[in-house]
């Protein structure tokens, strides 16, 4: 929300090489922060009513330039450098949290460097992520090969192939999107990889927009780098990478059993078609090629098209004290919150996750400053992580001590539960207009949401105009998510996982107590095979207690059930 090496020889978009298909990959598995500014009105293509419709403008950027004979090295010095410029612009500054809303801050002045690991590809982790995050916690640094993003495409000195497609894992708002923004700042600024002509950054998120679309390489990169129509890439003097960032966030079908070749920059063919022949070495076999993704998502990727795997591990516990010393400048509070986090394994395991730190800092600078009037008793502070992002919505919702509740509020509230808890379901992390229609929010009420509640939900414009929305990071749609489900028992009386996450004996339960409640929502948990549901869960159960339950009442005028028994549920689980 970073040194390129290759012996192959610079990109030729003019060649068309007929390279043989490999074997087929396993069958692929089904899955679902931070944009980046562009001065450019939103995009429109045409061809289908979800999708956006080209301005003429924009069609003139899909006509390929003339090539001529020059050559990278005759090339005009400024084109290049308009190059740079413009995605340095793009990629210099950081809202922490959001994207841009809040003030921008430089990303090199924000900015700690993260554990980056490589690993042996075909490592595919069914487990929940906080369970990935919480086993990493355990192993040590040893064990483990450690690599600079900056230097993900050198091999290492025992390695003498040349490292041409990198496929780097990690959980949601570990850092990944993060780290591709410094590696092309750092290019940018003329800091690294300089052997690199051009660096092509293309989000899977922004890519969505275009799946139903047919068009060239060359027409897709005159649509998102306009100057590009200047460069002559076809000349094939060029060493370019693409960088792919969130393949879990993909709604383009990737098919790479598909026998359609494809060689020719200047056919036009599906989005898909073209990914899956880049990456797998038909289309630009020179090209190098940064894919990211969650975990769960990883496997998309065929391994034979992957020339190394690295993981972002996030912050050591060194990176984590590091981190908090830059946000806090007050050191006896600093001191405090880290302590404090110190003293729960979840949450201080957690704070591997750069927005974790982020969403704690928040959270306990607000409630240990010495500056407050009223200061918290230490029985106040969060101590679980149900604890600690009940206390994040109210004050990013601007809502707690507040004695008069309007109804959009509430409003809100249950509608953005109902959408986290639909696209949780669904495995979605980003969602389009169609989405948040099928939950009943049109797209001026989604502008009215992301400015009331700006450090939760947002709208994005991306990299090239695109618009999506998410939330901050997957652990809040997850709390959003357990809020809905429990909102629609003490409101409604009603048990949306019946509806929402059928089972074959569905029909055999009543929603009389919650205990009914949590007892489905524990079977679909342990029903999902990579535990997407168990943070989920953990929540319900945590936001179920009364303690929560009276913080919940900052959120919405409900009454606390003081009669509520969770033992049959903790009963339950014991069987």
């Amino acid at each position: 929300m970073k040194s390129h090496q290759s012996l192959d020889p610079p990109s030729n978009f003019n060649k068309q090489t007929d390279l043989g298909f490999r074997s087929d990959p396993p069958e692929p598995s089904a899955v679902s922060m931070k944009s980046h500014q562009s001065l450019d009105p939103p995009s429109n293509f045409a061809g289908n009513n979800n999708l956006p419709v080209l301005r003429p403008d924009q069609q003139s950027r899909l006509k390929p330039a003339e090539p001529d004979c020059h050559s990278c090295d005759s090339q005009s010095p400024e084109v290049l450098n308009t190059f740079r410029s413009n995605l340095q612009r793009k990629f210099e500054c950081l809202c922490e949290g959001i994207s841009k809303q809040g003030n921008p801050t430089l990303l090199n002045k924000i900015y700690t460097e993260l554990y980056i690991t490589e690993r042996e590809s075909g490592e595919i982790s069914n487990e929940h992520e906080m369970r990935q995050i919480e086993t990493q916690s355990r192993r040590t640094e040893t064990e483990d090969t450690p690599i600079k993003c900056k230097d993900i495409f050198k091999p290492l000195p025992a390695q003498d192939k040349p490292i041409r497609r990198v496929l780097t894992k990690g959980v949601a708002g570990i850092g990944k999107t993060v780290s591709v923004q410094k590696f092309i700042l750092d290019w940018a600024e003329g800091k690294e990889n300089q052997d690199v002509h051009l660096i092509f950054p293309l989000p899977f998120r922004e890519l969505n927009l275009m799946k139903d679309q047919k068009l060239s390489l060359l027409e897709l990169l005159l649509f998102f780098f306009p100057e590009t129509k200047e460069m002559e890439i076809s000349s094939g003097d060029y060493k370019v990478l693409f960088i792919f960032d969130g393949l879990d966030e993909c709604r383009v079908s990737l098919d790479f059993r598909s026998r359609v070749r494809l060689c020719d920059v200047s056919e036009s063919v599906s989005v898909d078609v073209m990914l899956t022949n880049l990456m797998a070495g038909h289309l630009l076999p020179s090209a190098l090629i940064w894919i990211t993704s969650r975990p769960a998502a990883a496997d998309l990727i065929p391994s034979e098209c992957v020339d190394r795997v690295t993981e972002v591990r996030g912050f050591t516990d060194k990176q984590k004290e590091k981190y908090f010393r830059k946000r806090i400048s007050d050191e006896s509070l600093n001191n405090r919150i880290i302590s404090h986090l110190k003293s729960s394994r979840s949450l201080y395991n957690m704070c591997h996750i750069p927005v974790f730190c982020w969403i704690s800092a928040t959270v306990l600078e607000r409630m240990l400053s010495k500056t407050k009037r009223k200061a918290k008793s230490e029985g106040e502070i969060p101590k679980t992580l149900t604890e600690m992002y009940t206390h994040f919505l109210i004050i990013q919702t601007n809502i707690k001590h507040q004695k008069d509740y309007e109804k959009n509020d509430e409003d809100l509230m249950l509608k953005l539960g109902k959408l986290a808890f639909e696209q949780l379901v669904k495995g979605n992390l980003i969602f389009y207009d169609e989405d948040l229609r099928e939950c009943g929010i049109d797209v001026a009420e989604a502008s009215v949401y992301s400015g009331l509640c700006t450090q939760i939900f947002r709208e994005e414009f991306g990299l090239y105009q695109g618009k999506v929305y998410c939330f901050l990071h997957l652990t809040v749609q997850e709390h959003l998510a357990a809020l809905h489900v429990l909102f629609s028992f003490l409101l409604y009386n009603e048990d949306v996982l019946i509806q929402s996450l059928p089972s074959k004996h569905s029909d055999e339960f009543s929603c009389d107590t919650i205990s009914d409640v949590h007892q489905r929502a524990v079977d679909k948990a342990l029903q999902s095979k990579n535990g997407h549901l168990d943070l989920f869960l953990r929540f319900l159960l945590g936001l179920s207690l009364e303690s929560n339950q009276k913080l919940l009442q900052d959120l919405l005028t409900l009454t606390v059930n003081d009669s509520w028994s969770n033992e049959k549920t903790v009963e339950y689980i014991k069987i």
